[in-house]
């Protein structure tokens, strides 16, 4: 069965955002959407959010999940704004986020009392769990390697990889985070590469390389005759050499301290202080 997908490009993150419906239906999943934020001022906004729920309410969807593929450090995460504001939906994630908040609850000293079993979720994804969007049947994919709670979902024919995979001229996603591994970022893709050809992929970020325009979908048999990364006949060998070699050239992501204290909250900011103001850490000499 193939889901209508409308996506939406968040530019100053490079992300896009699915809203995922049933055909000739109103059911929907949310998959990645996100938060705008500032860093040079600390300042938040719902913008790009609202332009999603806009559509939303527009076209009388009834969004049952707003799906997160892993806990991004490149972007915060606007589940639990949208949340708030859609009755039906539940905020779920891989329950590999458990070992993602356990890694970053001592590097951002949040304290005992901060839980690190993914209950700021509604709900935690097992692998391969199999969940519904209406008349849509929707898989959970396990990618580790990009980040170790990294899931695909696959709804219908089409595959939503998180960043396990960009466009083929994109290649592939780092594996120098905490809990990454170029290996096992290899194994994962590999994974997704028994799907049919023919399975519509559609990739969380796109950078427009050499300046195209910025693109969102291709299928399982381009990625495999040309992804610059990890096309066929790309060895693992290969793939680990190429991949460490430029993550070590890479900076880390502008928003990662921001996004990643944020999204293993599930989207939802810090409690305000006795100021009333909410405030993000900034961990010196960590990464």
């Amino acid at each position: 069965m193939q889901p209508v997908v409308h996506p939406f490009f968040h530019h100053d993150s490079n992300t896009w955002t699915y809203v995922v419906v049933e055909p000739q239906g109103k059911t929907a999943a949310l998959v990645d959407p996100v938060l705008d934020f500032d860093p040079k001022a600390g300042r938040t906004s719902t913008a790009s959010a609202e332009q999603v729920l806009a559509f939303v309410n527009e076209h009388a969807l009834d969004v049952q999940w707003i799906l997160e593929t892993h806990a991004h450090a490149d972007h915060l995460s606007a589940g639990h704004w949208l949340k708030e504001h859609l009755p039906h939906a539940k905020l779920a994630i891989g329950e590999g986020i458990r070992t993602v908040q356990k890694t970053f609850r001592p590097i951002f000293n949040l304290g005992e009392h901060f839980p690190v079993d993914g209950s700021q979720f509604d709900h935690l994804f097992a692998p391969d769990e199999v969940f519904r969007i209406g008349a849509l049947e929707g898989r959970v994919i396990p990618v580790p390697g990009h980040t170790n709670d990294s899931n695909a979902f696959l709804i219908g024919d089409a595959l939503f990889t998180g960043d396990s995979l960009f466009m083929p001229d994109g290649g592939t996603a780092r594996c120098d985070f905490p809990g990454g591994d170029a290996a096992t970022l290899y194994r994962s893709i590999h994974t997704l590469f028994e799907l049919p050809d023919d399975t519509r992929v559609f990739v969380c970020h796109d950078y427009g390389p050499g300046g195209r325009e910025f693109a969102c979908e291709t299928t399982i048999g381009e990625q495999k005759r040309s992804n610059i990364h990890v096309h066929d006949g790309t060895t693992l060998e290969q793939f680990v050499e190429m991949r460490e070699t430029r993550d070590a050239s890479l900076a880390m992501p502008t928003l990662i301290l921001p996004a990643v204290q944020t999204n293993i909250r599930a989207g939802e900011l810090p409690e305000p202080e006795s100021n009333g103001v909410r405030y993000l850490k900034l961990p010196l000499n960590q990464f």
